[in-house]
């Protein structure tokens, strides 16, 4: 038992090999052009993969099974994870990632089930190999388990099933409670887009007897920005070799940008409009491809898996560059880039992120597309639109899937449109964003905590359940070692045909507690 020893269970019970207490069936895998989806034979189970909390779900099916296992045989995965465990509900097939055990003697199947999960950790520190962990047929024979006397072992296993009952209801309602936060989150970010989480720059303006103005006034000054800007590093390249500017010429290679077409919204709020990324910011770039070291000292960069999918920015397990690493310093992320993830799975491409100047100086791969923004745009309500049902439905709709892998590139990146409402605006939902969504993290927090805690319990009960703490002793039970000896004559009268008997004075592998 993990952080238990065998000799603090009560004098009525016993020690033994599992090999002594059940029937071991180890798997094989049946031919594969025996497998099929279509449920015919028998259900064929071949590793953790297939289980549930209790009992394995049928995926595929057998119809020439090599070995199988009965209703109430114990599953436990021998193959990477070691250690896993289900019950098995009907008659079925199981490869060589699994072995069913067969309790003898009368043996709960759920204690034996119960035992092994006490035990997993004793179990799976067996495992060995290179490739991927596994334990063999002996390792599992030998593996030692606490056996109580019958009787008890059947009221340990209902007030084990009583109190899982109870944690059962409560991880229940925690993850209810986690669902629900991340539908509230969901309605926030959508809130923020459609101009419900905050008083409009419009009704606050006439509520204050003051001018405001409006989304399509401060774009057309954003686009003036991006031109001049243009025009400004067009003359640097020019003068750089030896070109003089002429406007009449190189000024109308600036392609102008017309304004944002449709797109699935609600008539946006009085004084928003509708806006492209490519208008609202001043430049878009994908970040390094160099190969990266976890050897700290250098330049951190952020991954695609350091870009949360609720907006923040996981500063974990990051790598590095050299200081003097040639793209530097044009791919060091300035105070409020926005990180968008261009390749991922199909439902995590697509995150987004503000960088908020820490780690410093700091850096980004080539997953993540770099944006940077105009002064009108505020970048963290951008991400807030990108990350919202409004962003999730446009990368759905315009994602590319290739193998394993789904991707958005940088000129679809620049033709999302969104709705832009004045600057002041931007602001109110950006902090009204970030004080509901520090609110919904708190709770996360506290929710998460307490499913860890309900595991932790889980462990605990089984802990006192096998040290025969969980139930009182009842000094009328059959003694486990009446349990075990029967075990014994059994097995020995079948191996040789003879009734069993007796045995004086044996040196076995089952200890007495207390030995």
């Amino acid at each position: 038992m993990s952080g238990t020893g065998f000799s603090a269970v009560p004098r009525s019970w016993g020690v033994a090999r599992l090999g002594d207490l059940c029937h071991i069936i180890q798997g094989q895998s049946p031919p594969g052009e025996t497998y099929n989806e279509r449920a015919e034979g028998l259900p064929f189970f071949q590793g953790k993969a297939e289980f549930g909390d209790m009992h394995p779900l049928a995926r595929k099916w057998c119809t020439w099974p090599k070995k199988m296992a009965q209703p109430d045989d114990v599953l436990v995965s021998v193959r990477a994870p070691v250690g896993p465990t289900n019950l098995c509900a009907e008659t079925s097939a199981i490869g060589r990632g699994l072995a069913a055990i067969r309790p003898l003697a009368g043996i709960p199947s759920k204690y034996v089930l119960y035992g092994l999960r006490c035990t997993q950790d004793r179990l799976s520190e067996r495992a060995t190999g290179s490739t991927f962990s596994a334990i063999s047929g002996d390792d599992l024979r030998s593996h030692q388990l606490a056996v109580a006397p019958v009787a008890e072992q059947h009221r340990i296993v209902d007030e084990i099933e009583k109190q899982f009952a109870r944690l059962g209801a409560a991880e229940t309602a925690l993850k209810r409670t986690r669902a629900n936060l991340k539908r509230y989150r969901a309605a926030v970010l959508k809130a923020a887009c459609e101009g419900r989480l905050v008083p409009t720059e419009a009704e606050l303006a006439r509520a204050e007897g003051r001018d405001c103005e409006p989304a399509d006034q401060l774009l057309a000054r954003m686009l003036n920005e991006r031109r001049i800007r243009w025009e400004a590093n067009q003359r640097l390249r020019m003068e750089a070799v030896g070109k003089t500017p002429n406007d009449g010429i190189w000024k109308t290679a600036y392609r102008q940008l017309t304004p944002a077409g449709s797109v699935e919204l609600a008539e946006v709020p009085e004084g928003w409009c509708l806006a492209t990324v490519e208008q609202v910011t001043l430049h878009v770039e994908y970040g390094t491809s160099a190969k990266t070291s976890e050897h700290q000292g250098g330049v951190p960069v952020l991954r695609m898996g350091n870009i949360l999918s609720d907006g923040r920015i996981n500063l974990k397990e990051l790598k590095f560059l050299p200081s003097d690493h040639p793209e530097f310093p044009r791919l060091l992320l300035k105070t409020g880039d926005l990180l968008f993830n261009r390749t991922n799975s199909a439902e995590l491409v697509g995150k987004s992120a503000v960088y908020r100047g820490v780690p410093s100086p700091c850096s980004f791969a080539s997953y993540l597309i770099r944006v940077e923004t105009a002064t009108g745009c505020d970048s963290i309500y951008l991400s807030v639109c990108l990350n919202s049902t409004l962003g999730r439905s446009w990368i759905k709709a315009v994602v590319s899937q290739q193998v394993g892998q789904a991707n958005v590139n940088g000129s679809k990146l620049r033709a999302f449109v969104f709705p832009l409402p004045p600057l002041a605006e931007q602001h109110r939902i950006v902090a009204e964003v970030e004080r509901r969504l520090s609110v919904i993290e708190e709770l996360e927090g506290v929710v998460e905590a307490n499913l860890k805690r309900a595991a932790r319990l889980r462990q605990s009960i089984l802990k006192r359940a096998f040290e025969g703490k969980l139930v009182p002793q009842d000094p009328n039970d059959e003694p486990a070692s009446v349990l075990l000896e029967r075990i014994w004559q059994e097995r020995a009268a079948k191996a040789s045909g003879e009734e069993p008997q007796p045995r004086r004075g044996r040196a076995t592998n089952i200890m007495k507690a207390g030995a």
